[in-house]
């Protein structure tokens, strides 16, 4: 019926529910911008698309006019992470200020907590939006045996790839992938079968890894840090897709690729994750687009590469990516082609925002409790739970570190550590502080203490459950006794951030759903995050981003000497390594 509805439109036999008149349209099928055309819009889809539209167009048919102004398509971000920390609600409310009508999300952090049922819960949350949001399943690749053993079997994986907002799997890391894991491989030949997509993750592969990893059948890849890297990934039939967003920012590092006399179908702009503080100060994919026109793209390119091409990758083009008769009315109106700022903003044939501000409200999920409850600690921490016994009668040992070389990156290092009374002890004049990863959900009590070099903390310690790719509260410290304090105020919070010193909690965000994700506004998750950090920096961290840092901690996605609640895992080595090694 609804197509019906719209062919009468077209044919000016029926009226159109919204007209825009008068403006310029940018094509991004043919790469034009034409002017004059009128669009019609029928419900939720467009009807029709041209210059003889009046017959359709009557009293109580809303009308924009657009003179002046240029129509393009709704934004969309082909790559991001939306479970943590903010929740579905408040994104949506950023999201459709600027212009981005649909988003392309991971799963990975909740599954990492609750598995196939987190999965579940969180595709509720992106239900009834004024937006549209689409999620690629996990393949929950991890360092931490628990979570494996608790991961995504291909029975669930089918189940997920059944519903239609599941498009595909998401980033297996390409180690895991070219080591034959054999879960890991069942799950993307279960997604090819589906006719589905595999996002990839291939940072740090070349050569013949690299072509390996793709004859897997992964398809994309957001991990590109040059143009170099950018065309060989091109080259070999990949769709990339450029970050600018909290985590990495590349897109200046690649528009070099502009002045490549290539085919850009294959290229998109992505954020791989936006935090708080950049969307309210920057907006979202917006300021990408925007960023990509002034580094040089020309604005017709950018603009495809935050619509149709990311549309064509995930074969959503059907129906989003473009302004055309049958496709959902997702449209920008801007003042001109090269300034990316929504005066009004169409999702779904429903005006959704105008000149910055909502006029519609997102709708506020209701994590049932089950979703509230992950932190499952089975006592009370104390300093005791953080010695490092040594069983030696030597006077010093030969211990392994992590050594943080980049607010992201670790590798492996070594140093000789005094023993004292039958244990080692932090060093914060050397920089040497304890870390320590603490499984959280599944109850088996399991936790590792090791060391870190890097983090800077002079006092006090910090505290998150946020980490990624696994079940576990990661805390590092220059106390055990501040230790022990910021993982018990974590599990008063049921989950969530924490900065202490000297007996005392100096800063805190709660996290409360799956102990990622916060139920506050934005402006506050914004807010308390800046206490963090400046509690952190106060006590003598220099790293930008402790809360970054220390939820990376555990992933196996970046190099190479990474922590969970069964001990230290070496990724070049792909094994777990002693802390204790002479």
């Amino acid at each position: 019926m609804q197509r019906y509805e719209l062919m009468k439109v077209a044919l000016g036999e029926a009226e159109a529910d919204l007209a825009i008149v008068n403006g310029s349209m940018v094509n991004v099928y043919t790469g034009e911008v034409l002017k004059g055309d009128t669009v019609l819009i029928k419900g939720d889809r467009i009807a029709y698309v041209g210059k003889d539209a009046g017959r359709a167009i009557s009293s109580s048919t809303k009308v924009i006019d657009a003179a002046g102004k240029t129509l393009i398509p709704g934004l969309i971000d082909g790559h991001t992470h939306l479970d943590w920390p903010y929740s579905i609600s408040e994104l949506s409310r950023y999201a459709i200020k600027g212009g981005t009508t649909t988003i392309i999300t991971e799963t990975s952090n909740i599954a990492a907590v609750l598995g196939y049922e987190g999965v579940i819960q969180f595709l509720r949350s992106t239900k009834n939006q004024p937006i549209k949001i689409f999620v690629t399943a996990p393949p929950m690749v991890t360092i931490s045996p628990v979570t494996e053993e608790h991961a995504l079997t291909v029975n669930e994986l089918r189940k997920l790839l059944g519903r239609k907002e599941v498009i595909g799997l998401g980033e297996p890391y390409w180690a895991g992938v070219v080591d034959g894991n054999q879960r890991i491989l069942d799950l993307i030949t279960q997604t090819l079968k589906l006719g589905k997509k595999v996002d990839g993750h291939s940072s740090g592969a070349r050569g013949n890894k690299l072509q390996a990893y793709i004859s897997s059948g992964v398809s994309s890849c957001h991990e590109p840090i040059s143009a170099e890297e950018v065309m060989e990934r091109l080259r070999l039939g990949l769709f990339v897709l450029i970050r600018e967003g909290e985590i990495r920012r590349e897109l200046e590092a690649i528009s070099q690729i502009r002045h490549e006399n290539i085919d850009f179908t294959r290229l998109a702009i992505s954020t791989d994750g936006i935090g708080p503080r950049q969307l309210i100060n920057d907006g979202y994919m917006e300021f990408v687009v925007q960023k990509a026109i002034d580094l040089g793209f020309s604005p017709i390119l950018a603009i495809q590469m935050a619509t149709i091409n990311t549309a064509q990758h995930f074969a959503l083009d059907d129906f989003i990516g473009g302004i055309a008769p049958g496709k959902y009315a997702d449209i920008v109106i801007i003042p001109d082609l090269r300034t990316i700022q929504a005066e009004y903003v169409i999702s779904n044939g429903q005006v959704v925002a105008q000149n910055g501000q909502p006029v519609v409200q997102p709708r506020k999920h209701n994590y049932p409790k089950s979703i509230q409850n992950s932190i499952h600690l089975a006592k009370s921490f104390e300093a005791g739970d953080f010695v490092i016994p040594v069983e030696s009668s030597r006077s010093q040992v030969k211990v392994r570190l992590i050594d943080q070389v980049t607010n992201l990156v670790t590798r492996e290092d070594f140093a000789y550590m005094p023993v004292s009374d039958g244990q080692l002890k932090s060093d914060a004049s050397k920089g040497i502080l304890k870390v320590a990863a603490i499984e959280r959900f599944h109850r088996t009590g399991k936790s590792f203490v090791g060391l870190i070099r890097g983090i800077g903390l002079k006092h006090g310690a910090i505290a998150t459950s946020a980490a990624w790719d696994c079940g576990d509260i990661i805390v590092v410290g220059a106390s055990e006794t501040d230790m022990a304090q910021a993982v018990n105020r974590v599990k008063q919070l049921d989950g969530g951030m924490v900065v202490c010193a000297g007996n005392r909690i100096l800063a805190e965000i709660s996290l409360p759903v799956a102990g990622l994700i916060s139920t506050q506004p934005m402006e506050t998750i914004a807010g308390e995050l800046h206490a963090l950090q400046q509690a952190a920096t106060n006590l003598g961290c220099n790293l930008p981003d402790i809360r970054i840092t220390l939820a990376v901690l555990s992933t196996p996605a970046i190099a190479h000497l990474r922590i969970c609640e069964s001990g230290l895992f070496n990724l070049r080595q792909n094994k777990f390594v002693d802390l204790i090694v002479g």
